[in-house]
């Protein structure tokens, strides 16, 4: 029998068992390279049918912690966090070696990425993007919508709002490519020295439409990062709102003790 929730309605049992093969995943219960129990294993562990494991398992696989072999059954993937650095991912020096910072701390993490461009075009400022650039709500904005891959799974979506006074006039922020160094090379190139970047953290379960975007288990852990970009004139002239795969992260700051 499923387990009551908010409202009196219940979580079906394969749900429960799926919920619980994942956390013992990201507990380590079960290790990277190790097998999942086999479908009869967990029926006799959990008093259930084939059907009711079967389904567990379709929600598992959606999670992207396992990947499954044929004759084999499912294995548990290797997925070692990205380690981000924020004193390090947005110096200049990446920028100038060519690098985004994506991709720079992938590199440092020694994993493959890979970006999907969504979306790339005007749109009107939703209301907490316009208070971040200082703009009215409904002012046409650039916008550029990216699904970030690393060895292969969806770890990251990131949406870009850029005021269109600023970018109308640079051709490669409407290019999937903007070139080396990404935006902010392209920005810098014209004048845009940035002084520093404003970032606000929140962790929170995802939402179905996330949680599918990004191959994660309804309901997942995922960081949503809020980020400006800010001038050396004081001016936003970007901000970033990300959604993060919580197990795919790990945030390390440098925080100085000095004035």
């Amino acid at each position: 029998m499923g387990t009551p929730v908010g409202g009196g309605r219940a979580v079906p049992r394969y749900v429960q068992i799926a919920d619980e093969i994942v956390q013992q995943i990201r507990a380590g219960v079960l290790k990277p390279g190790e097998m999942v129990p086999s479908e009869s294993e967990l029926v006799d562990r959990y008093g259930v049918a084939g059907g009711t494991i079967r389904k567990a398992m379709v929600e598992v696989r959606a999670s992207g912690l396992v990947e499954t072999r044929h004759g084999k059954g499912s294995i548990v993937k290797d997925r070692p966090p990205v380690r981000l650095r924020s004193s390090d991912r947005f110096r200049a020096s990446h920028r100038r070696g060519g690098k985004a910072a994506y991709l720079a701390e992938s590199e440092q993490s020694g994993a493959t990425a890979k970006v999907s461009v969504l979306y790339i075009g005007p749109m009107e400022a939703p209301a907490e993007i316009a208070e971040r650039l200082d703009l009215e709500v409904g002012t046409k904005v650039l916008a550029r919508r990216r699904l970030y891959f690393r060895n292969g799974t969806p770890v990251e979506t990131a949406s870009s709002y850029l005021p269109w006074d600023v970018v109308k006039d640079i051709p490669e922020l409407f290019e999937e490519n903007p070139g080396p160094g990404g935006i902010y090379a392209r920005l810098e190139g014209q004048g845009h020295v940035f002084a520093e970047f404003v970032e606000t953290l929140q962790a929170r379960p995802a939402t179905k439409a996330e949680a599918s975007e990004l191959a994660l288990s309804p309901g997942s852990p995922v960081v949503h990062l809020l980020r400006n970009a800010v001038t050396e004139e004081g001016l936003v002239v970007e901000v970033c709102d990300t959604l993060m795969a919580a197990d795919q992260f790990v945030f390390q700051y440098r925080i100085p003790a000095t004035d």
